[in-house]
């Protein structure tokens, strides 16, 4: 399988990953357990990427994507995205690249 160097630092990996957000939000009924088997599926099958972001769910889906990797974390390269508001009812309240935001989605 040919192989892409993400950065400096970082392991090669496919040209394609698995993305997340249709797992919390978005696309119909959600269900947990299929989202995780599917997560695990794709790592078996050689996915090294994840992407995820915390507007998913309003952070749901970075609490998913982490569930599925329990003791699965050093295989793949998570990429996660901040910065867009929501309010707790799902409405849009902007952006935020401020560096006080980054603890308030923890």
């Amino acid at each position: 399988m040919k192989t892409r160097k993400l950065g400096k630092n970082l392991n090669r990996n496919p040209p394609w990953g698995l993305a997340c957000m249709g797992m919390s939000e978005f696309y119909g009924a959600m269900d947990d357990a299929e989202s995780i088997a599917t997560i695990h599926r794709a790592i078996d099958l050689g996915v090294t990427l994840l992407d995820t972001a915390d507007i998913y769910g309003l952070g749901k889906n970075e609490k998913l994507v982490g569930e599925a990797l329990r003791g699965r974390r050093n295989q793949v390269v998570l990429a996660t995205k901040f910065g867009n508001v929501r309010a707790s009812n799902g409405d849009f309240l902007g952006v935020s690249g401020k560096p006080d935001y980054c603890p308030e989605i923890l």
